[in-house]
């Protein structure tokens, strides 16, 4: 456990640097501006405590007391903007520090030892610890997914605590430099009142963002402006032994009681897991399996930039609309491939772009993936109306056979159907394609690396495929664990068979361009998918981009994609 300890440890220490929890710095850096020796050290501590308990013990605090979570997120704001509100008027944070004191009063004498401003700072650092929601990665995602499904044993405390001592570490240095920047600005200006009055402005407009939710649009934002860092903890903490290690804490290795393939007969396979970490719902409340009882449920685990999870969405939108109304829901769990579709609004949009009325859970930490034990995407559970799974399908097609058992599962539980069954195509591709290829480092293995093309380029090889579907870099490139990044004028190059060619790609900036060529010729409008104009692609956000529809004809071909732009950001490849 030594290395899952260290890593633990840095995780926690590098999170200061993580956009994710950027928005409540400045509630850091405000609450220090007031006087108190000790107040950075109390505001470091209460951060830490109340993260270490509510990250460990909400679910257990939400069983036995009945709470929602909510509840201690509505009072993290209003003593963030209660703090606001005494610094912009004195004679009240006069009162509010006496207040806070009598709370205190117990441990009155432990905190004069501590010195001032250590009891204030404490309870402050306490509501921003209710809200603190660092980027999630490995280990702490191993956390939240243990702690939701009440799995917390002493390993995953000491683990938590090892994490929230890295954590620590910058912030109070972070929060005693700013107190000492406030000290020397009341020796040199008259105006320090003026400036602690900006800053308790500063904290009820934070206050104002975390009740509303807009911290996460500002989170979003932030991200969008510099999306290396979605993936940043995970770099930090990604190496096979703290892999190892996670799978231990997690209990892996165990076997599930549930078929790897899919499923031909409707046969009992057990009690579907909960819908556990769930991070946002869209399209609906917070629902559980046992709300869920007396529906017929399909769970359907996807994401949005997944070509293959796109073209089972026509198929599952359409049983939604025509079975709804007959005790029948499909719960979409949004899994993310990539750090980019953690975003809620990025999601939002894919669902207004597919037309998904059917509620979707943000399932960010794959807490629900795990419950599951799932490894696929698209990967499809159908539920009986008492809870249990009755089928099981992985990856596309065998549309009918799981609309014949959506009806079944209806009739079973008394539903008269009065509906057609879909007459949606099936168009899965089932000729010997070029297989989906990522370009980032994390999951190019299954290609072998050749350094012998003229010209300086690296490339990939298949090997079941050789050279019929094989990709190159060419220029300067930086290759990370999820995507490669393009300097202006780099190109990359692909051998592959297929008819529709689709790429996971997002601008450094808004309207950055990708020229298209196909056997040494600029992409011609016959060729063009739906994103292609002109020979050119137009990025305008990170997402799936059609690049090239042959209209039926599978053949092989040489794509050549000129990257107009820097920074560009590409992820994979995928073919139809």
């Amino acid at each position: 456990m030594s290395v899952l300890f260290l890593f633990s440890f840095l995780a926690g220490f590098v999170t200061i640097l993580a956009p994710c929890i950027w928005p409540l710095l400045p509630i850091v850096l405000s609450a220090s501006s007031q006087a108190g020796r000790q107040r950075p050290l109390g505001i470091t501590l209460g951060v830490m405590t109340s993260f270490s308990v509510f990250t460990l013990f909400i679910s257990y605090l939400e069983k036995i007391f009945h709470l929602d979570a909510n509840v201690f997120r509505l009072l993290a704001v209003i003593i963030i903007g209660l703090l606001g509100i005494s610094m912009m008027i004195p004679a009240l944070g006069a009162r509010f520090e006496t207040f806070v004191n009598q709370i205190l009063s117990p441990f009155q004498n432990k905190l004069k030892k501590q010195g001032a401003g250590f009891g204030a700072g404490y309870m402050t650092g306490f509501s921003i610890g209710l809200v603190w929601a660092p980027c999630a990665g490995p280990i702490l995602a191993t956390i939240a997914t243990l702690a939701a499904t009440q799995a917390v044993d002493a390993r995953v405390i000491l683990v938590t605590l090892t994490y929230v001592c890295g954590l620590g570490i910058p912030l109070y240095f972070f929060s005693l430099a700013g107190s000492k920047v406030f000290v020397k600005m009341r020796q040199v200006t008259k105006y320090t009142g003026v400036v602690q009055q900006v800053f308790g402005f500063i904290m009820i407009v934070a206050a104002l963002l975390i009740y509303t939710n807009y911290d996460k649009v500002i989170q979003v934002k932030i991200l969008d402006l510099f999306p290396s860092y979605g993936n940043f903890l995970s770099r930090v903490e990604n190496n096979d032994q703290v892999a190892r290690q996670l799978g231990k804490l997690r209990g892996e290795g165990e076997t599930s009681n549930r078929t790897s393939k899919s499923v031909e007969g409707l046969s009992d396979m057990g009690p579907a897991p909960e819908l556990t970490g769930i991070s946002f719902w869209l399209n609906s409340p917070a629902l559980t399996m046992a709300q869920l009882r007396g529906k017929v449920v399909l769970v359907d685990f996807w994401t949005y930039s997944c070509v293959n999870c796109v073209r089972t969405l026509p198929h599952v939108t359409d049983w939604y609309e025509r079975y709804k109304d007959k005790n029948f829901i499909v719960i979409g769990v949004h899994t993310p491939e990539f750090a980019f579709e953690k975003e809620p609004h990025n999601v939002q949009n894919a669902l207004r772009e597919f037309k998904i009325n059917y509620p979707v859970a943000l399932d960010n930490n794959y807490g629900t993936w795990q419950a599951y034990k799932n490894h696929y995407w698209p990967a499809e559970y159908l539920i009986d109306r008492k809870g249990n799974i009755r089928h099981i399908h992985f990856g596309e097609g065998h549309y009918e056979r799981m609309e014949l058992s959506i009806r079944q599962l209806l009739k079973e539980s008394g539903q008269i159907l009065d509906v057609p069954v879909s007459a949606n195509p099936d168009i899965t591709p089932h000729d010997a394609l070029t297989p989906e290829t990522y370009l980032g480092r994390a999951r190019i293995d299954r290609f072998a690396s050749n350094e012998r093309i003229v010209g300086g380029a690296q490339t990939f090889t298949h090997p079941a495929f050789l050279a019929l579907h094989t990709f190159a870099y060419e220029g300067r490139w930086d290759i990370n664990n999820e995507s490669a990044k393009a300097q202006k004028g780099s190109a990359l190059l692909l051998h592959f068979k297929a008819d529709k060619v689709f790429l996971v790609v997002g601008p450094g900036s808004r309207g950055d361009q990708i020229q298209v060529f196909i056997d040494d010729r600029p992409a011609d409008p016959s060729q063009a998918g739906a994103d292609l104009k002109d020979g050119r692609v137009i990025l305008d956000e990170e997402r799936l981009y059609h690049l090239l529809d042959f209209k039926g004809k599978i053949e092989p071909h040489l794509l050549r994609l000129e990257f107009k732009n820097d920074g560009i950001l590409v992820y994979a490849f995928t073919f139809g």
